[in-house]
């Protein structure tokens, strides 16, 4: 009767182990499991591909271009900066 209770916590502890794995590395696992199920359709191009076909999108694109001129100062909407006011980094 030892042996089976020893083998039901032994059996117990790795379901549970498992468990804690799977919760603790989701977004990685996820992210594998979708390489592999794309690695293994016959019917994935890569070429097809919208996020990696556009090399030259920008990283971080404006989500509000109404807001692209939006001063958080009052004073500083009637300013208006041009192109010689604008400071260079010479390297």
């Amino acid at each position: 009767m030892a042996a089976i209770t020893s083998a039901l916590i032994a059996i117990a502890g790795v379901i549970l182990g498992w468990i804690a794995i799977e919760i603790a590395c989701k977004p990685c696992l996820e992210k594998g499991r979708e390489a592999i199920d794309r690695s293994l359709n016959p019917d994935y191009d890569p070429d097809d591909d919208i996020v990696s076909s556009n090399i030259r999108a920008p990283l971080n694109p404006n989500p509000n271009p109404d807001l692209q001129n939006h001063h958080p100062n009052p004073k500083d909407a009637s300013v208006e900066t041009s192109a010689s006011s604008i400071p260079v980094k010479i390297i």
